[in-house]
């Protein structure tokens, strides 16, 4: 309990805050998890990569999420898909 109406209205923004980050968080981890499943799986709806960078880089410059694990899991995304595509013009 908050002793003061200062910390009592910290805590209301803190609790609206959280509250918000783990929406966002959560449309992109799902963005992300169709993008994946999009490579593998020709049924599932294709999410672009575009899209996906670019809601990444978002996240990354609201400090939702680190810039450097931003960068990481774009690199790995693309790494991803151009390994699908490799294999695909293979056959």
């Amino acid at each position: 309990m908050p002793n003061n109406r200062n910390a009592a209205k910290a805590d209301r923004q803190a609790q609206k805050r959280r509250l918000q980050n783990r929406s966002q968080m959560s449309s992109l981890k799902t963005l992300v998890k169709k993008f994946k499943t999009g490579l593998t799986d020709t049924t599932a709806t294709p999410v672009s990569l575009a899209e996906v960078s670019k809601r990444l880089d978002q996240a990354g410059s609201k400090n939702l999420i680190h810039k450097n694990k931003a960068s990481r899991l774009k690199s790995r995304l693309a790494k991803a898909s151009n390994k699908v595509a490799a294999a695909a013009a293979g056959k």
